[in-house]
């Protein structure tokens, strides 16, 4: 029996490969396939399932394009209607795997068809469970986004609850638990940084598991500080159940290189969005006018979800050299598949074409506080809002970055603005949003607010967020 984790930092996801006498079963895969199918054909296995622990909201899972290529049967839990052909497994149905059983769990809560998948031995012994969003390391699955007229969030924390109590703490303390996502997920609130555990651990250390906890504490504790979830999470949970266009295509037709001309004519006449997604150093120094930069080497995925509303937005590259085919890849796991191309050769060409640059000033953390001690200075702290009720700066404005494109009418074109966010890479993000829409008195701090703890400027006395 061979099992393998294969995570994805920029969407703090999971993804599983297991394999046992010649035969695989792939859960909750990513949008691109190969790599499994390699897996499979290197170690000479066919893969037979597809498992999918719910209908996912942050990403858009590669189980129908995997399915077609293989043959595998796509298996969800009870109550999951989809476009395309599945098995909905049965509450306790097992299937074979090789020498293996991987019995469905179904736990409601997160969503109504989330299903926990039960990892059975050769031995017949328990060894380990897939909770997808139901159980994570140190938190629980959000229980706030299958809400219906005749069902609340309430309804669902309870159902969470009773699944939890039912179906998962029963299992034995050395049960290995493998969640779908792990920190910086906005699946959950307080997930761990690791991604492997026990239900042994979890009992001692999630509060969502204490022994003692009544299910009214368990529905107010488990709401209690859920941010709304990102505006893309019910657009890719509808992609997941509808079906999407085929990977390699979408890959096809994104990555194609673009001259100068031919670049600014398709933002021209396509209404295509220029998305920059170098370094924030890099677009501080010059960037194509009206473009927004959303950095690859930040939470690039999410950031797109949450702030490009529209998931059929042409949009063109500005990349850093070799970085188009990651760029269109990363685009696609979060179902914003209408990519026309990049601009080959990056800026310089842009710049030797004689087209118009714009920059960005920034200055030190050092050189903001003397700006802040001479007058006054507007201040944009676009920090979440946790962060930002820990402690901030004195008389700063919060903007929180998440809620932009709600916040516009908070800001006025005739004020000069310095922004800052943790460390950085938001500030930038947030600075290219408000110049592609008119406001060019802008100043980014640069290392953001980790800098500026540094000075002697005055902040709010630190609050623990676990105390909020």
């Amino acid at each position: 029996m061979k099992i393998e984790q294969l995570y994805t930092s920029c969407l703090a996801q999971g993804a599983y490969y297991i394999e046992s006498n010649g035969e695989v079963a792939i859960i909750d895969p990513l949008r691109e396939t190969q790599s499994y199918i390699d897996k499979a054909t290197k170690s000479n296995a066919k893969i037979k399932y597809i498992f999918e622990t719910h209908f996912h909201a942050d990403f858009v899972s590669g189980h129908v394009d995997l399915a077609q290529k293989t043959g595998a049967t796509i298996v969800y839990g009870p109550g999951a209607e989809t476009s395309y052909e599945i098995h909905a497994a049965k509450d306790n149905e097992t299937f074979k795997l090789g020498n293996i059983t991987i019995k469905a769990l179904h736990t409601p809560g997160h969503t109504l068809e989330s299903t926990t998948y039960l990892l059975i031995d050769e031995n017949g012994k328990d060894h380990a469970i897939f909770s997808g969003d139901t159980l994570f390391l140190g938190d629980v699955g959000r229980p706030d986004l299958a809400i219906k007229s005749d069902l609340t969030k309430e309804d669902l924390a309870a159902m969470l609850f009773d699944s939890l109590r039912n179906k998962i703490m029963p299992l034995a303390d050395d049960v290995i638990v493998y969640p779908a996502h792990g920190a910086g997920s906005a699946c959950g609130k307080n997930l761990s940084k690791e991604t492997i555990g026990s239900i042994g651990d979890q009992k001692k250390t999630n509060y969502a598991l204490r022994a003692d906890m009544t299910k009214d504490e368990f529905v107010t504790e488990v709401l209690d500080g859920i941010a709304p979830p990102p505006q893309y999470f019910a657009k890719n949970a509808m992609l997941n159940k509808t079906g999407y266009d085929n990977f390699e295509t979408v890959l096809k037709t994104g990555n194609i290189p673009l001259s100068a001309q031919d670049f600014e004519d398709l933002a021209n006449h396509e209404d295509a969005l220029v998305l920059d997604v170098r370094t924030q150093s890099d677009f501080i120094k010059s960037h194509i006018p009206n473009s927004i930069f959303i950095g690859l080497n930040g939470g690039f995925a999410p950031w797109v979800g949450a702030l490009i509303k529209d998931i059929k937005q042409p949009i063109i590259l500005v990349v850093p050299e070799g970085k188009s085919q990651e760029a269109v890849t990363r685009l696609s796991r979060v179902g914003y598949d209408n990519t026309l191309g990049y601009l080959e050769g990056g800026i310089e060409t842009w710049i030797s074409a004689g087209k118009d640059i714009d920059t960005l000033e920034s200055i030190s953390a050092s050189e903001f506080a003397d700006r802040v001690k001479q007058g006054d200075v507007n201040i944009l702290d676009v920090r979440n809002n946790g962060e930002y009720a820990s402690t901030h700066l004195e008389n700063a404005q919060h903007f929180a970055l998440d809620f932009i494109n709600d916040q516009m009418n908070d800001v006025s074109k005739d004020k000069t603005y310095h922004i800052h966010c943790a460390g950085g890479y938001r500030s930038v993000i947030a600075a290219s949003i408000l110049k592609a829409r008119g406001f060019h008195n802008l100043v980014d701090v640069a290392g953001g607010f980790g800098a500026i703890k540094q000075t002697d400027l005055p902040m709010t006395d630190f609050v623990c967020p676990s105390t909020l």
